[in-house]
């Protein structure tokens, strides 16, 4: 990335094999995740403004080449996926053949994951935990029975946010405008799919839940849905704040929040330290084994192909688009 234009304007070249320091991995990548964060940052619209050129790619898993000094928890050999860190914001990330890690923050894939599996889960699964979490001090599951409603839920985030919501003892309300993906939806353990464009939504969903309301909501979004959303909690509803997909949510009504104490939070995956996350990330997939749910890989396409997968991602896939590093 040689300017904040767009990933449409990657391009393809030699970068030197990046320099090992002490408590770091060198990856040998094989697979890579795309998230909308990279496409955000290759616009200027993220808070991270590392030095040009760059290389993106936050999500990704590979095989350790080699250890600096220090980091213990991994050897040569290794097959591992990195969870949350400033590899592809502040430093260089997994789009490369070769990538620097903390080791800390490496873990190995589950036993029966695949390695495409375990490329793309973390950063979306820690966002989806955050989200439902970040609601207590500390942060702690919503109680069972509570109505989750998430927007954008085919999509990484969304899949992640509708299998936990699902392993937590939680009504799960999902929205897309597909019917093929609200089909998988329901396979992933949504208790009821709508369509978002649909006039009738609020109604439909209050009709299905009824006599409860939306508890907690996780919004991939915005938009005008947005406000649709608010109109469906109930008392002390709470709606955390993922993405804006749709773009910005227009002529916001604060008094819609006043009479039921509703709450609106931010998630912002990168409050995990390389502690936090390995403990979240545990929970994580003791959660997905106990309901015998996989992450969600929607294509996988190869390195020279990056912005064909980029556009997979703006178009809206089922669950997470992949890079593939070499045959």
């Amino acid at each position: 990335m040689d300017a904040y234009n767009g990933v449409e304007n990657l391009r393809l070249g030699e970068a030197a094999d990046p320099q090992l320091g002490p408590d770091q991995a060198l990856l040998r990548v094989r697979f890579a995740a795309l998230n909308p964060a990279d496409a955000f940052l290759a616009q200027n619209l993220y808070p991270a403004k590392p030095a040009l050129p760059h290389i993106l790619g936050r999500d990704g898993v590979g095989v350790v080449e080699a250890v600096g000094s220090g980091a213990t928890n991994v050897r040569p050999g290794d097959t591992v996926g990195i969870l949350r860190c400033d590899v592809g914001v502040e430093v260089w990330g997994t789009l490369a053949e070769k990538v620097v890690v903390p080791a800390a923050s490496l873990a190995a894939p589950p036993a029966g994951w695949s390695l495409e599996q375990m490329a793309g889960a973390p950063l979306v699964y820690l966002t989806a935990w955050q989200a439902l979490t970040q609601w207590s001090d500390p942060p702690a599951p919503p109680a069972a029975g509570s109505v989750l409603l998430v927007t954008g839920a085919s999509g990484g985030v969304g899949t992640a946010s509708v299998q936990l919501g699902k392993s937590m003892g939680l009504t799960v309300v999902a929205l897309s405008r597909s019917a093929e993906k609200g089909a998988k939806l329901r396979e992933l353990g949504a208790d009821f799919v709508f369509n978002p464009s649909d006039p009738a939504l609020r109604k439909q969903v209050m009709t299905a839940i009824a006599p409860k309301k939306v508890d907690i909501a996780v919004d991939n979004v915005g938009d005008a849905l947005f406000n649709q959303v608010i109109a469906m909690l109930g008392y002390g509803g709470r709606i955390s704040v993922v993405g804006r997909s749709g773009g910005a949510v227009p002529e916001f009504n604060t008094a819609a929040l006043f009479f039921r104490r509703n709450r609106i939070g931010g998630v912002a995956v990168s409050d995990y330290t390389a502690e936090s996350a390995q403990t979240a990330w545990k929970q994580i997939v003791e959660r997905l084994n106990a309901i015998g749910q996989r992450p969600v890989v929607d294509h996988v396409y190869p390195f020279e192909d990056v912005k064909a997968a980029f556009q997979r991602l703006a178009e809206g896939p089922m669950g997470k688009v992949l890079v593939r590093m070499g045959a």
